[in-house]
């Protein structure tokens, strides 16, 4: 058991050393959602000409509707940040080495996954405070109450990050395959307009919002910062999670990496 908790150490430890030394990382973390809640949510505003009831029956501006989604969106650029370092340990080799010591594999790659949930969540964590600088606040309870949210919606979107690190065999195809992710998941979602208002410019658009796993990962958030629980949502997360785990332990198996490099 010791050894387990040293890798946990070891490994979470290490991610935040990386994060905390890539001052351009943490920069662009907060600048990205700060340009969108403070600049192009004045656009959207107008543009939809949204008056806002939510799941919670309460008028809300605009700005506060779209803080949920830019928390999602932190968490979502964070996972696929963190799935462009193994790619990179990959080929560094101290991917291998992990992934050959004693400790079960599965145990090694949940590490990872606490590792980058952890620093998505202080991410959204400062996020929140500087929105509530500029004016744009929850209720005090929903910053208690989102925590075990962003942990489950973090966990989930890791767990995307790792099933694509594991099909990508150079680090040069990974930015093309990380637009091709991260764009779809965070505009086809609730995360910048309701589902409704989705529905009134094309069904079809709002079902694959309605199935799209970031979706009830931003709801989960949605609610839980309004103190409200969304079983739906959580039950969909999670499904999403273990699908996404089991593939990236199946792309990350030893064995079927030797096989693939021999039939290569």
């Amino acid at each position: 058991m010791t050894a387990y908790l040293v890798a946990l150490k070891a490994i979470v430890l290490r991610e935040a050393w990386r994060f905390l030394n890539q001052r351009s990382r943490f920069l662009s973390a907060l600048v990205r959602p700060m340009v969108w809640l403070v600049v192009f949510a004045a656009g959207f505003r107008a543009a939809l000409g949204l008056s806002i009831i939510p799941p919670y029956q309460t008028y809300i501006t605009y700005e506060v509707y779209i803080v949920p989604g830019l928390c999602g969106m932190i968490q979502l650029f964070n996972a696929m940040q963190s799935s462009l370092s193994l790619v990179y340990d990959r080929e560094m080799g101290s991917m291998r080495l992990l992934l050959t010591s004693p400790l079960p594999r599965g145990w090694l790659l949940f590490c990872k996954l606490l590792a980058g949930t952890a620093v998505s969540i202080l991410q959204v964590y400062v996020f929140l405070a500087l929105a509530a600088v500029f004016g744009i606040k929850m209720p005090a309870t929903g910053y208690v109450y989102v925590f075990p949210a962003l942990i489950v919606s973090g966990l989930m979107l890791g767990a995307l990050g790792l099933l694509i690190s594991s099909t990508i065999r150079q680090l040069e195809n990974f930015a093309g395959v990380m637009n091709f992710v991260i764009f779809p998941m965070f505009f086809l979602s609730s995360a910048l307009y309701p589902l409704w208002k989705m529905q009134e410019s094309s069904k079809l658009l709002r079902d694959i919002c309605a199935v799209n796993p970031f979706t009830h990962a931003v709801e989960l958030i949605r609610f839980a910062l309004y103190g409200q629980f969304n079983g739906f949502s959580l039950l969909w997360v999670t499904v999403a999670f273990i699908v996404c785990l089991l593939g990236a332990l199946w792309g990350y198996d030893p064995a079927r990496t030797m096989l693939r490099r021999k039939l290569g």
